[in-house]
């Protein structure tokens, strides 16, 4: 069992920072997904795909993983960068 740990992203939707303070610990796939013969759904047998766990931190997050002996990759936030300009910038 292998999962990734990340920070939650802000939603498109969103202008604001809030919940984005919370670490996800999200299963990776282990079985690929397949059409259903019926009606062409896909889907597949693996159940823990659909788990997302949310931690107020990424320690308790590794800790958790750990203790359960789970293998899990950090994927840290890149840095954010603001560019500070002028609107009189866009005319020169």
């Amino acid at each position: 069992m292998s999962a990734r740990i990340f920070q939650q992203p802000k939603s498109a939707m969103q202008s604001g920072k809030a919940k984005i303070d919370t670490w996800v610990l999200e299963f990776e796939q282990s079985e690929a997904h397949k059409p259903d013969p019926l009606m062409g759904w896909t889907g597949s047998g693996d159940t823990q795909a659909q788990v997302k766990l949310d931690f107020p931190t990424k320690d308790a997050a590794k800790a958790y993983a750990e203790k359960y002996g789970i293998a899990a990759r950090v994927h840290e936030t890149p840095a954010k960068t603001l560019k500070l300009q002028s609107y009189a910038d866009n005319f020169r």
